[in-house]
């Protein structure tokens, strides 16, 4: 592998043949270069293959297509603009100096989207800010959504949008010198699945030694049990009419099938007697504690040592719910038969509504409504990370988001993916546009941006953030991020409490 300039910018010569980047303010960039084959035709529904090799210089300049996903929740405008086609297995790069001795940190995104959409093309994922401000490498990557990447189907591996994102890391440790990057120095970072994802790499036995350190924002408690995933999968086969096999589904084009996923996320609530609390959340897709690809879930896997050499900082949004109440037009309308179901159906325990009310004896139906949401979806899977880690032998770092955001008259506070504009300083592009509307973007959301690129940037370069390791026996320290950050203990305590023993297991199928 080896770099040249050329008439139109720098080239690199990867395993599979020679790509060239455009110098932007400073940086190259590479777009689109192929990590896999298109997964399609006989590769449908299979485990990623290896990128074909190619003659000449391929030009790295847009973005690859976005892999087949639900519209419904984002609209044609989140896709609109970029290439259409089947390359979806992708990966792009930004890097200060393509020479091989430069030996600077990777960092590797890997984006959310509750397992259904998301792609690399997203404003909001644009890596140039935090690429300057660490003076690293950073590389984004696609991988199989929804029906493609997650359902459970026979003649087909589980986790496939998994194992794509293993495939790229692969990528990365094979080509990224040449890049200027240092395969041994490579952090990955998520949120929301994303998050969820390195939660899941972290567990995984095919993962390991693929990457040194992980940042993992907003972890979902989601994984499925195989009963429960293959379940599911009939039912979104039926939609089409055909069964759940890779060989049926095969014969519908990938962007019509996307239209299963979108109808029984329409209607999930009917099958709440057999799927549980996964009925509620619309998302019909998630990883699966398959026994192959994902042996157990990631409390199970951390708690005995399978990432204790990763070094890992995981945090969360205090008002992860919010965001949800508010896109729903549902803030402040929660009525107290509603609070009822959500605090019995989502509590740690059977008598989780009588916890929560003792707990929160002065929270409205609303509050109680949005902090049983948020504790069983993101807050306490990503703190109980924290401690399994620890309790593995390994060393984690902790922080919660309580900075409100500024947009909808201020009523979204810390909430759901607030902490991706923050991050990569891109407060006008997708989600973005929301949490700032109509404020501007106030100078102490520029000084969150530059606390969070120093303390994730310094994190991927030496394993220290700049607070202390969580430690239960030091008084479970956090970085507490708001116009004043603060290091104490961990705010929700009292959450903490309630939720203190339940380990998070896969989701059964009921009946």
């Amino acid at each position: 592998m080896t770099t040249a300039e050329g008439l139109e910018g720098l080239v690199v010569r990867t395993t599979a043949g020679a790509v060239r980047g455009r110098t932007e303010d400073g940086l190259t960039v590479f777009r689109g270069i192929p990590f896999a084959e298109p997964p399609v035709g006989e590769a449908r529904f299979q485990a990623p293959r290896p990128a074909r090799a190619w003659e000449g210089t391929r030009e790295a300049y847009a973005f690859g297509p976005p892999p087949p996903q639900d519209l419904g929740i984002q609209g044609a405008a989140g896709v609109r603009g970029l290439p259409t086609g089947d390359d979806w297995l992708t990966v792009n790069v930004w890097t200060p100096d393509a020479d091989p001795a430069a030996g600077r940190p990777v960092m590797v995104w890997i984006y959310g989207g509750a397992y259904k959409i998301g792609h690399t093309g997203s404003p909001g994922y644009d890596a140039q800010h935090l690429a300057r401000a660490g003076d690293l490498v950073v590389v984004s990557l696609n991988y199989r959504v929804g029906m493609e990447g997650f359902v459970s189907l026979e003649g087909a591996p589980a986790n496939r949008g998994l194992l794509d994102q293993v495939a790229a890391l692969e990528w990365v440790r094979e080509n990224i010198t040449a890049f200027g990057g240092d395969p041994g120095q490579v952090t990955v970072f998520g949120e929301s699945a994303g998050a969820g994802s390195i939660a899941a790499l972290l567990a995984m036995p095919g993962a390991r030694g693929l990457f040194r350190r992980a940042i993992a924002q907003s972890v979902p408690g989601t994984y499925f049990s195989d009963d429960l995933a293959r379940d599911i999968a009939a039912e979104l086969a039926a939609e089409v009419g055909l069964r759940p096999t890779a060989a049926d589904l095969s014969t519908v084009d990938p962007r019509r099938l996307t239209s299963a996923g979108e109808t029984l996320g329409a209607k999930m609530r009917l099958y709440e007697d057999r799927w549980g609390r996964v009925a509620p959340t619309v998302t019909p897709f998630s990883p699966v504690v398959d026994g192959e690809v994902l042996t157990r879930t990631p409390w199970e896997a951390l708690a005995a040592g399978a990432a204790r050499d990763v070094e890992l900082l995981v945090g969360h949004n205090r008002d992860e719910y919010r965001l949800f109440l508010v896109l729903g037009e549902q803030l402040g309308r929660i009525t107290d038969e509603q609070a009822s179901w959500a605090l019995r159906t989502f509590g740690p325990d059977p008598d989780g509504e009588r916890s929560y009310r003792a707990a929160f004896p002065d929270a409205t139906a609303t509050e109680l409504y949005e902090r049983v949401w948020t504790d069983w979806l993101f807050g306490m899977p990503s703190l109980r990370l924290a401690e399994a880690q620890v309790a593995g032998g390994g060393r984690a770092h902790l922080y919660e988001l309580t900075w409100p955001a500024p947009g909808a008259g201020g009523g979204l506070g810390a909430c759901h993916g607030l902490d991706i504009p923050l991050l990569f300083g891109t407060y006008d592009a997708d989600l973005g546009k929301l949490l700032f509307a109509g404020s501007g973007v106030p100078a102490e959301a520029r000084a969150l941006t530059a606390r969070f690129q120093s303390a994730w940037t310094g994190f991927a370069r030496t394993g220290d953030p700049g607070w202390p390791a969580y430690d239960e026996g030091t008084g479970r320290l956090a970085q507490v991020l708001d116009a004043e950050p603060e290091v104490r203990a961990y705010p929700e305590e009292t959450a903490r409490r309630l939720w203190e023993g339940y380990g998070f297991p896969a989701l059964p199928l009921l009946k």
